[in-house]
């Protein structure tokens, strides 16, 4: 299967990113353990960007964007 024949809910990192997170433009995020363990975030112009659960800022991220969908 090519990468434009999957539905958005079959995506899953396998690449990981290192770069800071801009947790402004982050909306949602997924947690993942296949194949490897990520966290999803997907911001507001639909880029998925994938970070080991441990990376720097990730708990903050998905925190803030907890608090968020809360306050909706």
């Amino acid at each position: 299967g090519s990468v434009g024949s999957q539905s958005m809910r079959k995506f899953s990192c396998v690449n990981l990113s290192t770069k800071k997170l801009n947790i402004r433009s982050l909306v949602s995020y997924e947690v993942q353990q296949v194949p490897v363990n990520a966290v999803m975030f997907i911001t507001t112009k639909g880029i998925k960007i994938c970070v080991h659960p441990d990376h720097k800022g990730v708990q903050a991220a998905m925190k803030k964007i907890d608090q968020k969908r809360t306050a909706k």
